[in-house]
């Protein structure tokens, strides 16, 4: 059991926290999880959080869109496309609705692996791992950055079949990937070990909508020493090289296949977040 682990299972409070939390530096799943309205991030978390909304006032707005693109995203692959399997990278800290809860409200007898770097969502890895008892669920500590890891890890070979379609959940990551991290070459290297008739399913800011704010949120971010990048609709649509995007093809997340009953709706400018689902030949 990691050390952070170890202080969640406790009740630690502060003033204990473990070393290998890094509290001192902002983490972006901790500034996501405040943006939520959530209570598991610290004081560098919540004022590089602060400093991010002054640039972009509409961060509130485009995380909560963000999130709700994943679940219609994942009632979509598991309703229509069938899919049974998911392996969401950078899943961050539980909230409601995580990709397990939403496959297997479905089919109960979904397979989820949430893959994550930060020893707080590790500590939280418990809450992740409650599935149904036709499905399963695991958690694998690993970064993005390292695919073959994340491929070579035999916690995912054990709760995931290759040999079936796969949805691979990159929502909200790969803005954190500067293009010197050669963020599309990590992608190929994830899709190329699915099976055909498996999807990607992605989220990505973009400039395109709010070039000024977005920029201020860019900034933002890289002053409390967290790296990120916009990327156009052109840039984004590189991701999906070779597969076959589903309609209505890399949009808004809010205008993803939008729920009909949903009275809240935001501008593109507002939201200024791409998101795409694409299935593997």
């Amino acid at each position: 059991m990691t050390e952070a682990a170890q202080w969640m299972r406790t009740g630690g409070d502060e003033s204990s926290l473990p070393t290998d939390l890094h509290t001192e530096r902002p983490h972006p799943a901790r500034m996501y999880d405040y943006f939520l309205g959530g209570k598991d991030n610290f004081p560098a978390d919540r004022a590089a959080a602060e400093r991010a909304a002054a640039g972009w006032p509409n961060v509130r707005k485009a995380t909560l869109e963000n999130r709700r693109f994943l679940g219609r995203a994942v009632r979509y692959l598991a309703a229509e496309a069938g899919v049974r399997q998911f392996l969401d990278i950078g899943t961050g800290i539980p909230t409601a609705n995580n990709t397990h809860e939403v496959a297997q409200s479905v089919a109960p007898d979904s397979r989820v692996v949430y893959v994550d770097n930060d020893p707080i969502v590790l500590a939280h890895a418990r809450a992740l791992l409650v599935s149904t008892p036709q499905g399963m669920t695991s958690y694998l500590d690993a970064d993005l950055r390292d695919p073959e890891k994340i491929l070579e890890h035999p916690d995912l070979r054990s709760v995931l079949d290759f040999r079936q379609p796969i949805a691979l959940m990159l929502i909200a990551i790969l803005h954190f990937l500067p293009d010197d991290q050669d963020p599309y070459g990590i992608v190929r290297r994830l899709v190329s070990s699915l099976p055909s008739g498996s999807y990607l399913a992605l989220t990505q800011v973009t400039g395109d909508f709010d070039p000024f704010e977005t920029g201020r949120l860019v900034q933002s971010y890289r002053e409390s020493g967290v790296q990120l990048q916009a990327r156009t609709h052109a840039e984004v649509e590189r991701f999906f090289d070779g597969l076959d995007i589903v309609e209505p093809g890399i949009e808004v997340v809010s205008e993803w296949r939008p729920d009909a009953a949903q009275v809240e709706r935001f501008s593109r400018r507002e939201v200024s977040v791409y998101g795409a689902v694409a299935r593997v030949r």
